[in-house]
């Protein structure tokens, strides 16, 4: 949330404020999955720095989460995912409960996302997928040339029941002309970020495209330790993983990728302007929140 500052600090993210309106990033991503069926709590990871203002975020939302995983520091998405899903095949372990291989559904906690129907909607097609051992991402259907997102080409369809796609490519945040040519070709969707799998495939995944990473997880869960609400993962182990991302890790290189593209007013509110349009705006189109005084603007 750099581009956010001094609105999103270090110590202050924007998964943590209230951007728009009474309730945190944090707090509207896990309120807006009530209504989706076989729900477990939720598996939250976190920076170690941030673990007490989270952990009240979700008491204040009456969420228990089933394990809140604190990182020593920022390894990027392929290790955080990788926590989590050793994370929950270890509770399922202990529980003993049938579900021995839940899908995850992926969410970076600083999305707005306007039509929850459609949200839904896209969650049970994205778990439906998941269980038939694909590697889901949701594209977010562009409605402008925007040059700050990175793209995903869709490839074959997949199948006639479904709007899903195999995964052509994924691509870089684009310039201006050619975000312009993805928009008018249809093709392509943006990268959201926000995937579903299988626990036992996405591990499985992690263990062919980069072993380095998912030892290095396996080893920090497996010399953490449980502190209050809180699991801590094992700084060393942890601390000595190269980051990488999820996309470089594993999806640019399965052949299990499929995207399903996602028309849910999303906006990853990753700049001011990005505010504003998701924003309510007053009669001379400015967006304010709480104690304001607008003058000649």
């Amino acid at each position: 949330g750099t581009r956010l500052w001094p609105l999103s600090r270090a110590l202050y993210p924007k998964q943590l404020i209230d951007l728009y309106n009474e309730h945190t990033m944090l707090q509207n991503t896990l309120r807006r999955l009530s209504g989706i069926a076989d729900l477990a709590p939720p598996v939250v990871v976190c920076n170690e720095t941030h673990r007490f203002m989270t952990a009240e975020q979700l008491r204040l939302i009456d969420t228990a989460a089933s394990a809140i995983l604190l990182e020593p520091a920022g390894r990027n998405t392929a290790p955080a995912i990788a926590l989590a899903a050793l994370i929950t095949e270890q509770l399922q372990s202990k529980s003993g409960t049938d579900a021995s291989d839940p899908v995850l559904l992926v969410l970076p906690a600083d999305h707005v996302i306007e039509n929850i129907t459609a949200f839904h909607k896209g969650v049970a097609e994205g778990a439906e997928l998941a269980q038939q051992g694909h590697l889901v991402t949701f594209g977010i259907v562009p409605g402008t040339p925007e040059t700050g997102y990175g793209y995903i080409q869709k490839g074959d369809p997949l199948n006639a029941d479904t709007q899903a796609a195999r995964i052509a490519r994924f691509v870089e945040k684009p310039d201006y002309k050619t975000a312009c040519d993805y928009l008018a070709s249809g093709n392509f969707c943006w990268n959201s970020g926000m995937f579903m799998f299988k626990t036992s495939v996405i591990t499985s995944e992690l263990g062919t495209h980069a072993p380095d990473i998912m030892k290095g997880c396996k080893d920090a869960i497996d010399k953490g330790r449980q502190d209050l609400d809180f699991f801590r993962v094992d700084q060393e182990s942890f601390e000595s993983i190269q980051g990488d991302s999820i996309d470089y890790a594993v999806m640019e290189k399965t052949d299990k990728g499929v995207v399903i593209p996602l028309d849910a007013g999303w906006n990853d509110l990753g700049s001011f302007d990005a505010l504003w349009q998701t924003g309510t705006k007053d009669e001379e189109n400015n967006v304010t929140s709480g104690d304001v005084l607008v003058h000649n603007v």
